[in-house]
């Protein structure tokens, strides 16, 4: 992939360090002052709407969306558009009813995997706790690999050295906060994203006003909107089960289900985050339809890109990165944290460890964190690391 090196190597490098230490410097000045294992994993089940809400999204949102849509909808038509964004927020839905439910029968519980321990037994709970351990772990691959070849897009830095930053920024306030630590520093990671995203898709629109519409795609490439495109119904399907389905087994969000302050908090939190996470996702598949009509050699992970960087504007550029920083560094507090309560609540089921199960999910997400860096330095596509 080419490097279109608006931002300086030197810069960017201080830009994402700098970003990097004001999450770690506030995610540990936070929580230090809550301390104990509740608050560690479901942050004392004190969490009100607007972090809630925050966190949700932040959650879901990584750097992914900058690739993957787009990606997806220069060979998947609109219905991959409408599966991605649907697939995406579907989840959040559903937890409304499920979410209130578990409470309830399981008030004490910290994870899905303890509840389906519980309820159907140790075989059925140790091949569902593999698989989402899984999941999650190549999600952190993926959010890494994005945020690592979307500065080196910008500006020529070599993925190692990006991947490297945000992964050991992320561990270090993460494993000493635990889930307060990645909720306050969710909130501040949303407010930044919500705002870049708006202005940076402001410029967007600008670069593209005479062909961002509909009847733009029908008249240069009319298959990705025809009903008889296979695809478009395939792609869709696809894309909603495979994303909706895995995000329902994301412990991020059962821990932030069990984190909130009642019911109604959580009901009014998910339901934000549902409405908030369509439009965004959806717009940016859009953008690869836009793409792929206007240049139909473009490169699928770089639609959106094709479309943002017709003009080389260094505070755009640098807005980017930030945003691009914020989304991955949200996403992989999560997962890192969610990995942790498992082995923390379930790794006695699976492993048998003399010592403390709080220290071994330390050793064991650094250990995950080191296959992460030397995965992401490869620069894989995102697409392909999801599916």
């Amino acid at each position: 992939m080419e490097s279109i090196n608006i931002l300086s190597q030197s810069s960017t490098i201080i830009l994402t360090l700098t970003l990097s230490i004001i999450f770690v410097t506030s995610g540990i000045y936070y929580s230090r002052k809550y301390k104990g294992l509740n608050n560690y994993l479901v942050a004392n089940r004190n969490i009100g709407a607007f972090s809630l809400t925050a966190s949700f999204v932040s959650s879901a949102l990584g750097a992914w969306i900058l690739f993957g849509p787009a990606s997806a909808a220069t060979w998947g038509g609109i219905g991959a558009v409408i599966g991605y964004s649907l697939g995406t927020a579907f989840p959040l839905f559903i937890l409304i009813y499920l979410g209130e439910n578990f409470r309830k029968a399981f008030p004490k519980s910290k994870t899905l995997i303890e509840v389906i321990r519980l309820k159907f037994g140790k075989q059925l709970f140790k091949l569902i706790l593999f698989l989402t351990v899984f999941y999650m772990s190549i999600f952190l691959i993926a959010e890494v690999t994005a945020v690592s070849i979307l500065v080196k897009y910008i500006s020529g830095t070599n993925l190692w050295i990006t991947a490297l930053i945000v992964v050991i920024s992320s561990l270090v306030y993460t494993l000493y906060g635990g889930l307060r630590a990645s909720i306050f520093t969710d909130s501040i990671q949303f407010i930044i994203f919500i705002l870049l995203l708006i202005i940076v898709l402001s410029y967007l629109i600008s670069f593209n006003s005479d062909q961002l519409s509909f009847a733009f795609i029908n008249l240069n490439k009319p298959i990705l909107l025809s009903s008889e495109y296979v695809p478009n119904f395939t792609a869709g399907l696809t894309f909603f089960i495979a994303v909706a389905a895995t995000n329902l087994f994301h412990q991020g969000n059962w821990q932030r289900v069990y984190a909130a302050k009642n019911n109604y908090i959580l009901k009014k939190s998910l339901l934000f985050s549902f409405f908030i996470i369509i439009p965004i996702v959806f717009f940016m598949g859009f953008s690869g339809l836009i793409a792929v009509s206007a240049d139909s050699g473009v490169v699928p992970d770089l639609a959106f890109f094709s479309l943002l960087f017709k003009e080389e504007v260094l505070t755009l550029s640098v807005m980017v990165v930030v945003l691009g920083i914020s989304l991955t560094i949200s996403s992989i507090d999560t997962l890192i944290n969610a990995i942790s309560s498992l082995i923390i609540v379930d790794g006695n089921k699976v492993i048998k460890f003399k010592g403390n199960y709080f220290n071994l999910s330390n050793y064991l997400i650094i250990i995950l964190s080191v296959i992460v860096f030397i995965v992401a330095s490869k620069g894989l596509s995102i697409l392909y690391l999801f599916y």
